[in-house]
């Protein structure tokens, strides 16, 4: 089993450094712990911060650690590079995408395989998994030699995040709204392809997303309720229903921000 153990994280951006007046503080002391096995739904306004703790733990440079800790397995994940982060069994789906030209999805798929496992694939058995993946996530075979996401629609973007996801078996995969400019069918597919990873066992996924609408394919063990930087409530399945019915103002209300 792996765990992912956030514990009191402060994050800043913007400025050369954390006491530049112009950097901001986002993330004011985050705790929030992930098994393999468990989903944990992240859910708050725009500008609560919660894609910024994704960005946070994948690595991204414009974000600065001010405090706290990020283990995996007991590794201190905030001294890893990027791609050690990955090799380490963390994955990120990312609400934007980007694109990379000339690269096609075949070979940008083994690349990181072969980056993340420390040898190539063999060819013969990652052709035939590959060709499963993309069958199960309803993508024509002539996507892979399409250049990444380059002239991808939305749900072409998202299904190719999570077949990544699918081929590169991460042990906790952070799903940063995946479900933003979905449609009902890609929702369901992409939904379908997080639900086979969730049925095999070994993998832990943080869920962050505005809506309760993805929740109703995928179902969380745990739902976090962020505002204003931080975790303010945490409950199980019926706190999203809360937050269907209530929305977050009460919450906004509360830590004194304003909603976005």
């Amino acid at each position: 089993m792996s765990v992912l153990e956030i514990r009191d994280l402060h994050v800043s951006v913007g400025g050369d450094s954390p006491t530049h007046p112009d950097a901001k503080e986002i993330l004011r002391g985050v705790d929030l712990t992930v098994r393999s096995g468990e989903t944990h739904a992240i859910m708050g306004p725009n500008g609560s911060g919660k894609s910024t703790l994704a960005y946070s733990i994948a690595g991204h440079p414009k974000y600065t650690i001010t405090g706290g800790t990020v283990t995996l397995d007991g590794e201190d994940v905030l001294e890893m590079s990027v791609d050690e982060r990955a090799r380490a069994g963390l994955f990120l789906a990312m609400q934007y995408p980007v694109e990379v030209p000339g690269v096609s999805v075949s070979n940008f798929l083994r690349t990181a395989a072969t980056a993340i496992k420390g040898e190539a694939p063999k060819l013969r058995t990652w052709v035939k998994d590959v060709k499963t993946e993309m069958s199960g996530l309803e993508m024509d075979p002539a996507f892979a030699e399409r250049n990444v996401n380059e002239g991808f629609s939305g749900g072409e973007k998202k299904r190719h995040e999570i077949l990544q996801m699918r081929l590169l078996k991460p042990r906790i995969a952070i799903l940063d709204e995946t479900d933003s400019g979905l449609d009902v069918d890609a929702l369901r597919i992409v939904s379908e392809g997080v639900n086979r990873s969730r049925a095999e066992g070994d993998i832990g996924v943080l869920l962050i997303t505005h809506y309760t609408r993805i929740l109703r394919y995928i179902k969380p063990d745990f739902v976090h309720v962020f505002v204003n930087g931080k975790v303010v409530e945490e409950g199980g399945p019926e706190l999203a229903e809360k937050l269907e019915n209530e929305g977050y103002a009460a919450y906004v209300k509360g830590s004194g921000e304003t909603a976005a």
